[in-house]
């Protein structure tokens, strides 16, 4: 239990300092992660079960599954029912992973399930059982469903954090799944091919479970999920493809969430009301409330429009700039910030941003894991792209601010949610004006 002679804010500090102390596979070289969901399932033992307490909503995908996750459990809030959501990773601070109601949860809140995730896994560490190897992201995701017990929520909508399969938050047993979208990623963790990497994310899939995806029934990975499904009898719920294919991220997002609303009031959820839930939950209003920082995030600095996400594969690129095309009227191509993992396909990207940009601007959030801007620049220059370096964000958002503002163009981050998160307080408190 909390220190009660503590301050809220001090435990939070204090839980959070604990946590800190694990292995945090987020911010290391994943070459050697262990993958297992044994320690989470030690600990969510010791805690209870917690995660048998509520209904449950599990998204996988390489794209869009924050986005769709949040209009999930936006659709569910406003159909009246109490929901928490878990995602990662945060862009600026923990709370964001850990929503109720549709609020980052509050210090006291998260210090208690911090602490009782940490004390099963002492407890574990006692007996030498498979909690005791827990990491960061274990002790995170056993706090989140701790906190979502104790809130009494009618739903949790669960993001998965690595693939599927062997990710922690698969201890959960839940009535539908999604799988947005599949892309080359993590190759070294989940496999160097559409298939594997498939048949990872896949594996969130239960007996019984309602489907949705937005993978092609055609396609290479589409044909594993296909497969999967059929061996445990379910019946995957896909938009239609040839109207889905046009649609830009925010849409096709909105579409996979309208999608699972609707096959979960097929399944006989109701709203508060007693209605049959469907898509409609999602208005304009709830779709708005509903979008998550770093993700098509729109800022205008002294008139300057200026556009974050988190996009960090070709594909996912390639579609940024695809909505974003024509968003800004005659301003031109963008200046773009970029910043971006070593595990990344860096050459894919910047063919997709050949052609489409004015100039990259490189740089680094400063991690070991990331690439120099030296790095960036020289590959971008040895593409026949414009390109220099800023040593810090803050420095290269300055730069291309400055830059699109003498052409009246616009600015572009890509790359990193952590790029996002460094570059969201210095945007914020940057003069505004005019509007995008």
């Amino acid at each position: 239990m909390p220190d009660a002679s503590k301050s809220v804010p001090q435990q939070a500090a204090s839980a959070l300092e604990q946590l800190n102390l694990l292995i945090d596979w987020e911010r290391k070289d994943r070459g050697a992660m262990r993958v297992s969901i044994e320690p989470a399932r030690d600990l969510c033992q010791r805690l209870g079960a917690p995660e048998r307490s509520w209904n449950a909503v599990h998204v996988a995908g390489s794209k869009g599954k924050g986005s769709t996750s949040s209009l999930i459990a936006a659709g569910l809030s406003a159909a009246g029912l109490r929901v928490g959501r878990y995602g990662s990773p945060h862009v600026e601070r923990m709370h964001e992973r850990i929503v109720l109601d549709g609020r980052e949860i509050d210090d006291g809140k998260l210090s208690e399930a911090l602490l009782a995730a940490l004390a099963a896994r002492q407890a574990a560490i006692l007996e030498q059982t498979p909690g005791a190897g827990a990491t960061w992201f274990d002790v995170v995701t056993a706090a989140a469903f701790h906190a979502f017990c104790a809130a009494r929520v009618d739903w949790a909508v669960i993001e998965v954090g690595l693939g599927g399969r062997l990710d922690s938050t698969n201890v959960i047993s839940p009535q539908a799944c999604v799988i947005t979208t599949i892309e080359l990623e993590h190759a070294k963790i989940l496999g160097g091919t559409l298939a594997a990497i498939a048949g990872e994310k896949a594996g969130i899939l239960k007996a019984g479970c309602a489907l949705v995806t937005g993978v092609p029934a055609g396609s290479e990975a589409g044909q594993v999920i296909d497969a999967r499904a059929k061996a445990l009898g379910l019946q995957p719920e896909r938009p239609p493809e040839e109207s889905f294919a046009r649609l830009g991220i925010e849409n096709r997002n909105v579409e996979i969430a309208g999608l699972l609303l609707d096959c979960l009031g097929a399944r006989g959820v109701r709203t508060q009301r007693g209605q049959p839930l469907t898509r409609a939950v999602l208005t304009p209003q709830v779709i708005a409330g509903a979008r998550l920082p770093g993700r098509l995030e729109r800022f205008s600095i002294a008139g300057v429009p200026v556009v974050l996400d988190g996009a960090h594969t070709p594909a996912s690129v390639g579609a940024v700039l695809d909505d974003l095309n024509g968003a800004f009227g005659a301003r031109g191509l963008p200046q773009v910030v970029i910043g971006m993992a070593r595990d990344k396909d860096l050459d894919g990207i910047l063919k997709r941003l050949a052609g489409r940009v004015d100039r990259l601007i490189c740089t680094c959030v400063g991690s070991d894991l990331h690439r120099t801007p030296e790095e960036i620049r020289n590959a971008a220059q040895s593409a026949g792209m414009a390109a220099e370096t800023a040593a810090t964000p803050t420095g290269a958002i300055q730069t291309a601010i400055d830059r699109a503002r003498s052409q009246n163009g616009w600015v572009l981050a890509i790359g990193s949610l952590y790029l996002a998160g460094s570059l969201r307080p210095l945007l914020r408190s940057m003069p505004k004006e005019g509007s995008c």
